[in-house]
């Protein structure tokens, strides 16, 4: 037998995506002589608890076939343990897999870094709010960009970026600035209402939306972007350039980079990875080169396929 590989799925990421993935997958490895065990958990208690039982038997990778929340799920856990990760993306926006270059729609060639891949470190970010902590590896929403997160949870039609796109369209019908307060390297405190903050480890969300254009997972920074208060139209203007990866010009738009940011604000929510993380007033952190993944030898982290 070959390596020993640990392959843990959440069969209903990627509205279900992620069985079909794991399947091939699973196959692929034993084609190639792998010793393969499969870990499949239905909910994130049991992914979770999944996840430790295959880091404590020592594999020489674990394969992780879902999305960002899948893998944000167990980052503790990953991080503890430290067994090399290897992301077989089969979510609905798969921005980390987009962020570090990996195949997103060749789960074969996904998971051959398993067996010929090299490790990165990448950095993690952390969500405090609320006395709790949450890791989480892509951008922290707050305001706008969260209720639109939020949405695109209860939406259940369409599938991928489009339903990111149409719950951006209701979220916008609704749109109201909020009093931020933020303060950004343990500096003082400034009130600066704003549209959105964004807080990013890595360059997009929902699905391939740069708001954090640049951002860098192994540089030990975080990238944040805060949009000033705007109406809908100018707004609805931004996008075209949000898309393209072009708003950071724009006067209605602030960016720089940071190692902790602390944000408070009456309605405020935070999502990351896809998911709640905190409310009211939250501080996010970033834990230098924290995961180690595995990626092919010649792609660094933080550099995105161009053909892909």
């Amino acid at each position: 037998m070959g390596a020993h590989i640990a392959v843990l799925t959440n069969p209903s990421a990627g509205k279900g995506r992620a069985r079909r993935v794991a399947d091939a997958v699973v196959e692929h490895l034993r084609r190639r002589r792998s010793e393969v065990r499969v870990y499949e958990g239905a909910t994130a208690v049991e992914t979770r608890e999944l996840a430790g039982q295959a880091i404590a038997d020592r594999p020489d990778a674990l394969v992780v076939v879902g999305g960002d929340g899948t893998l944000s799920g167990i980052l503790d856990d990953l991080i503890r343990g430290g067994i090399p990760v290897v992301l077989v993306p089969a979510g609905t926006g798969n921005d980390l897999a987009r962020a570090l270059g990996l195949p997103r729609h060749d789960p074969t060639a996904a998971v051959d870094v398993a067996l010929d891949g090299a490790v990165r470190r990448i950095d993690v970010g952390e969500v405090r709010s609320g006395g709790s902590a949450s890791a989480f590896l892509t951008i922290a929403a707050l305001g706008f960009d969260a209720k639109v997160s939020e949405r695109t949870n209860v939406l259940r039609w369409p599938h991928g970026a489009l339903r990111y796109y149409l719950a951006l369209v209701i979220e916008l019908a609704r749109l109201r600035p909020l009093s931020f307060a933020v303060a950004v390297d343990g500096g003082a405190r400034q009130e600066r209402p704003g549209t959105l903050i964004a807080v990013g480890n890595t360059p997009s969300y929902g699905g391939g939306m740069p708001v954090c254009v640049g951002a860098d997972p192994a540089d030990g920074m975080l990238d944040l972007v805060e949009v000033a208060p705007i109406g809908r139209l100018r707004l609805l203007r931004l996008f075209p350039l949000l898309l393209k990866g072009r708003h950071l010009a724009r006067p209605e738009v602030a960016h720089r980079r940071a190692r902790s940011v602390t944000v408070s604000a009456p309605g405020l929510v935070v999502y990351a990875d896809g998911e709640r993380l905190g409310e009211d007033e939250c501080t996010i952190t970033v834990r230098p080169r924290a995961l180690a993944i595995l990626l092919p030898h010649d792609q660094p982290a933080g550099r995105e396929r161009e053909d892909d």
